[in-house]
Order: structure tokens, then sequence, then C-alpha cells
């Protein structure tokens, strides 16, 4: 049996019982998390606030590191077992200070969900230079993982998952220019290329993590309404797209298809905790299941929200995992030593 995902070798649905309409009640059902803690980066607004409330109703302890910390405390008032903690992530000493901070007290770290991230941004730099979604989508989660190792190992059957998108069919890892520095900067291209990092780093990280029951996951949430990643987005892409009108509606059709936020956040929570995955991991998840592999034979059409799935070889390929992880070291300053 392949105990890893290099390739897509394991990318087949594996009949979960559950669809695109599945919620986080319907996906947690029968599990307790008593006793287990969370860290879930943006898990204060949208999907990462639905997985917080989720994962306290099912026993957990939550921590939740925030950029914004008056709005995450805002937004997470009057929820137990919650505890709010600063970090950014473009922020190489944020990341530091908040991972060393929690491992002071040497204690296991049951799940690690790297939620948080950015689209749809002008071109942006963190302090080091590097394009803006980049840098919080993928590199300071890498950082991030790798600083809680420790704690991870603790766990004996830890989990790390990597929320991320459809969108990694935009674009595959740019390794000659990942920052813009030679080619004009686009949005969507930099989301895309950030989002297939999210991949690559699940795929790579469960291929080493598994010796310590350690295993990782990468997840589309689905095409859902009423989260806060289109916040600076022109309306002009919308309409490009085909999901707007000209005066900036958005189309009933269009609407009626998008997820709601605890059907949105369903496939973190099952990636998480399902028991079908013990002896699964680096695979790219979407509505509650493992992805097929998008090979050219799936007909996208951004008017249609269920059509958006599959994932690209390109963003589970061996090679690329392997380079895309030595490339995030040398762009964080650090050695993940998985060993």
């Amino acid at each position: 049996m392949r105990t890893n995902n290099y390739n897509g070798a394991l990318q087949k649905p594996i009949g979960s019982g559950f669809n695109a309409t599945s919620t986080t009640n319907d996906v947690i059902a029968g599990v307790n998390l008593t006793g287990k803690t969370a860290i879930i980066t943006g898990g204060y607004a949208g999907i990462g606030l639905e997985t917080t409330k989720t994962f306290v109703q099912a026993g957990a302890t939550v921590i939740v590191p925030a950029r914004d910390i008056e709005k995450a405390r805002k937004n997470l008032a009057g929820i137990a077992n919650v505890t709010v903690e600063a970090m950014d992530l473009t922020d190489f000493n944020s990341i530091n200070t908040f991972a060393e901070a929690f491992l002071v007290n040497s204690r296991p770290l049951d799940l690690l969900i790297n939620n948080a991230g950015i689209m749809w941004v002008p071109l942006r730099r963190d302090a080091r230079g590097y394009e803006s979604q980049l840098s919080t989508n993928h590199l300071g989660h890498f950082q991030l993982t790798a600083k809680l190792w420790p704690a991870l190992k603790k766990a004996n059957g830890a989990r790390v998952i990597n929320v991320s998108s459809y969108g990694h069919q935009i674009a595959p890892f740019n390794f000659e220019d990942p920052n813009f520095e030679q080619q004009e900067y686009q949005t969507l291209v930099g989301y895309g290329q950030s989002k297939s990092a999210n991949n690559l780093f699940a795929v790579e990280l469960d291929a080493r993590g598994s010796k310590f029951g350690i295993r990782a996951y990468s997840l589309h949430p689905g095409s859902v309404n009423h989260t806060d990643l289109g916040r600076e987005a022109p309306m002009e892409l919308f309409q490009q797209m085909g999901t707007h009108d000209a005066e900036g509606n958005i189309f009933p059709e269009v609407e009626k298809n998008l997820k709601q936020l605890t059907q949105g956040a369903a496939t973190t929570v099952w990636c998480a905790t399902s028991p079908l995955l013990n002896d699964l991991g680096g695979v790219y998840c979407e509505d509650a299941d493992i992805a097929e592999l998008d090979l050219g034979n799936i007909e996208h059409l951004m008017s249609e929200p269920s059509s958006l799935r599959g994932v690209r070889p390109y963003s589970v390929d061996e090679i690329n995992a392997k380079k895309l992880w030595v490339l995030s070291e040398q762009m964080v300053g650090i050695t993940f030593n998985t060993d």
C-alpha cells in the first residue's frame, strides 16, 4: 500500500458518505475532541471561525493566532476554551514568538489548521520583499509548522491541514520568479501559485511526518458565501469570472449554488477528524472526501461552483514538492528538520 501521495497516487474518492451539502455538524458527529489542542490560523473569521466553533463544541481547546487581535476577540467573544494570541504570518519574528510561547509548556499539539489566507490583493511585499500572498498563504505557515514540529510529534497522531483552494488550478508554483520580480504582477496568478504551494507542502509534509503519526492534508473548501476573501477585490474581477452582472450584483443562479459557512468548513473538519484518513495522508480533498486528479477531463465553469473540482498533477508532483520544501527553507531562513 502506498504510504505517500507523490504524483497523486492516493487521489481517489473513498466514499466518505458526505458531499458538497454536508455541514460541520454532519462531519463532526460522533467525534470527541476532549483533551485535544488545536491551533487555527485565521480562526476568527469565515470558515476559520466555523472551524473554531466546531472544534470547541466537540471538546477541544483552541488557540487562535491573529494579526487583528481586536477583531479576533470580538468575533470569538462568548466561545469557551478559546485563546487569542498575537501573530502575523508575514512577520518572521512574530511567528517565532508565538510558537516559542506555545512550546514552553511542552504540551502536545493535536491539530494545526493552516487556514488563514489572503486573495485578490494588489502587489504588496513583506519586510523581506516577498509577495504578500505567497508570504501569508504558504511561507508563514511553513515556518509556523516547522517551529511547532516538536509539539506535533508529541501528539502521537497529529494532523496538519492546509486550507488550499480550487484556485491552485490558476497557476503552478513558479520556481523561477515566485515574487514577481521579473514578470508583471497578476493577483490571481499570485494566489494560484500560493495555493499550489499549499498542496505541495501537504504532500511532502505527510511523506516526512507519517513515521511520527503526523498526517497532512490540503483541501478546497468550495465556493463559499460570506467570507472575507473578496474584501479587496475589484468588481471587474468577479464580472470577468461571470459571477456578477454589470451592476455588480451576483447572479441568483450562482449565489444559490454557493456553500454556506458551515458547509465551507466541513472539509477542514473532516480532514482533521475523520477516522477514514487514519492511514491516508498528503491528499487534496474537497466536499469532505478525497478529490480526483484533474487530467483535463473535468469541465470547469465559474458560473457553476460545483464544477470547480479536482486537483492538478503539478500540485501533487513529487519533484515539485521536494523542490518547494528546499526553496521554502531558503526563503524563510530555517531548516525544517523532520527527524
